[in-house]
């Protein structure tokens, strides 16, 4: 029988920690926290298991000779189960999606599952993998905005759900951007990676930070700079040593301290509590790690 222990590795369970934070950010950005942001941050997170499930799937053979520790080339996890986790996490998630927020929400959902699975099957190993994995955490991001901002205080008609999008596309494309600089750096995980690409993405985690910041806050810019920081010393580490080691250690970084960025932006809209809370997931998200690879 295949063990909880074994899914959870399959679906990187920890680094699930990095995806409410996304819907929470886009949410906040576009004036929309509500009764129905929680749902949609579950339906974000089983989206983002499932896209991991399908990852290891679709990555079996070329595991079974970079990384035969791997639960399906060891042996731990049938092909057939890792597809059927897959495919059955994704309904969930748009399930989850639909029931929470509606048609808006389905409208942002379904193409958010059509681009994880792109990414999974066909763009992985090709110049686009970086972009295309990009714009699903944009996507994320914009799913917290699809419902729109709340009713008003008396009932009063709330603004239109597209003005909460663009509300939130600055939100996304912090998030994208820095999602673009840690898939470059995870392409070079087995080979190790020349200097050319850490300078790069260092230079776009300092750009990401600066962005997040906003007008001047205590909250988001403690945030921001300790993201900034930590994932920006990690990249520094590999422009020093380009190895395989240093480079995971460094998209680790990138996965694990993603809250701390979420926090910003949401702490940036105004929600410095909640923002606060986001971030708590970076060190948790760190010590978890420990146990079971985000990479």
């Amino acid at each position: 029988m295949t063990r909880l222990a074994d899914l959870a590795e399959l679906v990187r369970a920890p680094a699930a920690l990095s995806v409410p934070g996304d819907v929470l950010s886009g949410a906040a950005a576009a004036g929309a926290l509500g009764r129905r942001t929680p749902a949609l941050a579950g339906a974000s997170v089983l989206l983002y298991w499932a896209g991991m499930a399908a990852n290891d799937w679709a990555d079996r053979r070329l595991d079974a000779v970079e990384r035969p520790e791997r639960p399906i080339p060891s042996g731990r996890i049938r092909p057939a189960t890792a597809f059927g986790v897959a495919a059955g996490l994704t309904a969930a998630g748009l399930a989850v999606a639909g029931a929470a927020g509606g048609r808006r929400a389905a409208a942002v959902a379904v193409p958010l599952a059509a681009t994880i699975w792109g990414y999974d099957l066909l763009a992985k190993n090709t110049a686009a993998g970086p972009a295309v994995m990009a714009a699903c955490r944009g996507l994320d991001v914009l799913l917290g905005a699809s419902v729109g901002p709340p009713r008003g205080r008396g009932g009063r008609e709330a603004p239109p759900a597209a003005r909460g999008l663009v509300r939130a596309l600055p939100a996304a494309l912090t998030v994208a951007a820095h999602t673009w600089t840690v898939t470059a750096l995870s392409r070079r995980e087995v080979s190790g990676a020349d200097r050319r690409l850490p300078r790069a993405t260092l230079a776009g985690t300092a750009l990401v930070a600066a962005t997040a910041l906003g007008r001047p806050d205590p909250v988001p810019v403690a945030l921001a700079a300790g993201y900034a920081g930590r994932y920006g010393a990690a990249q520094a580490r590999v422009l020093a040593d380009p190895s395989p080691a240093r480079v995971r250690a460094a998209v680790g970084a990138g996965i694990t301290g993603l809250p701390a960025l979420q926090g910003a932006l949401t702490a940036r809209a105004g929600a410095r509590l909640l923002g606060l809370a986001v971030a708590a997931a970076a060190p948790l998200g760190h010590r978890l790690a420990r146990l079971i690879s985000p990479t």
